[in-house]
């Protein structure tokens, strides 16, 4: 097996991402392997998307069950699938309505769209609302609405002009959040912890806070679950995780995507029955959204999202963070998370330990630039675990020894 990754670039694809050199063809559990034979440790999960590992079982059963037995009907129709999920999701979650799209951006713009909806039937003294509170560093997705409401220029730049009607908070600061207000907000959108911007956190004080505020203010609460739900943090959605926010803290509007399907292209839009109720026949629509295929994937991983293996998320989430707090590299400023979903801030730019753990057979991700970003699948042992960071401290010892 080589030691180094062989990769080459399709010339037929658009030059939009900046692949690692490495081809993958077949994966299981927490293991992928490349086109070299060679196998690497993943503690990326397709970007918190396969949280169940990969090939899991009950997901591939499932799948191979419904493609022989329905793929599509459009959403003209009923399907028994999607009524499952959509209750599953209901009773799991607040009691809302849901609606399916095929990935996180797609349920943000129709999280939008709800909230402008809102605004429009509850006006203000100057007419219908329209503008959405956001928060520095927020991601959202990159489709226009989207876009819009993610207030990072390196996502931005060269692609005005954008949608109008945002305004930026600093995220955790409810007096921030207050000074943006303006007669025509209608919705504040937040992400309980921010991934993309450095997997950022606020205090749990700041989401009552923000809660009452909106209440008091009659604008829609949204919370962007795309990276946090489906068990990442410990609890099957953050709103539910007590270390994140505070019991009783539950948004009007919900959105979901990436590990919904655990691999399979699904996102949704959960929201209370009365904000759900805005949205009449042809307001809003998905030729693919909830499909059957889909579905029934999210229906196996939500059966096996149980309280044990939650747990499960949540000791071992202690364990890395109190591992990586442990190695006292100068250049780690800080170590956060909640669950599997962790943070190492650094002092310094940490995109080449990306490539260096690669070479090392590990998979890692850098965000913001300084924070390595750790997002390892559920079915990690503890073996697995402390076999993956004895791999990463040995990265991190490359570009400097622990104090």
């Amino acid at each position: 097996m080589s030691d180094a990754p062989v990769f080459i670039e399709s010339p037929f694809l658009f030059n939009t991402y900046r692949r690692q050199p490495v081809t993958f063809v077949r994966g299981k559990g927490p293991w992928l392997w490349d086109n070299q034979g060679n196998r690497y440790l993943d503690f990326f999960s397709g970007l918190a998307v396969c949280n169940l590992g990969h090939a899991n079982r009950p997901v591939a059963r499932a799948v191979a069950h419904q493609v022989r037995t329905l793929v599509h009907t459009s959403n003209l129709f009923g399907t028994e699938p999607q009524r499952a999920l959509a209750k599953e999701l209901s009773v799991r979650t607040f009691g809302g309505k849901v609606f399916f799209t095929n990935s996180g951006a797609e349920a943000n713009e129709g999280a939008l769209k709800l909230a402008r909806r809102f605004g429009s039937v509850n006006p203000g003294p100057e007419g219908p609302r329209y503008e959405v509170i956001v928060f520095d560093s927020a991601f959202h997705g990159r489709t226009y609405g989207a876009l819009s409401a993610t207030p990072q220029k390196k996502y931005q730049e060269g692609f005005g002009p954008l949608l109008p009607g945002f305004s930026v908070a600093a995220y955790g600061d409810l007096d921030s959040v207050k000074a943006q207000l303006t007669p025509r907000t209608c919705a504040v959108l937040v992400e309980p912890i921010q991934g993309e911007g450095g997997v950022r956190m606020a205090p749990p004080a700041f989401f009552q806070e923000l809660a009452d505020f909106c209440r008091d203010r009659n604008l829609l609460l949204m919370f962007d679950e795309v990276q946090t739900g489906m068990g990442r943090t410990g609890t099957l959605f953050a709103f539910q995780n007590e270390e994140i926010m505070p019991p009783g803290v539950v948004p009007d509007v919900m959105t979901l995507a990436k590990g919904l399907g655990n691999g399979l292209p699904i996102g949704a839009i959960v929201a209370r029955e009365s904000v759900a109720a805005l949205l009449r026949p042809g307001d809003h629509a998905s030729t693919f959204g909830g499909g059957p295929v889909p579905c029934q994937a999210a229906l196996a991983v939500l059966r096996q999202l149980t309280p044990s293996l939650l747990s499960d998320v949540k000791r071992l989430g202690k364990l890395i963070r109190k591992e990586i707090a442990g190695w006292a590299f100068p250049f780690v400023k800080e170590v956060r998370g909640a669950g599997l979903m962790i943070g190492i801030e650094l002092d310094r730019s940490g995109a080449d330990i990306v490539p260096a753990a690669l070479q090392k057979k590990i998979l890692v991700n850098c965000t913001a630039d300084k924070v390595i970003r750790l997002l390892p699948p559920f079915v990690l042992t503890r073996k697995e675990t402390l076999r993956g960071l004895a791999i990463l401290k040995s990265v991190f010892e490359t570009f400097g020894s622990p104090s």
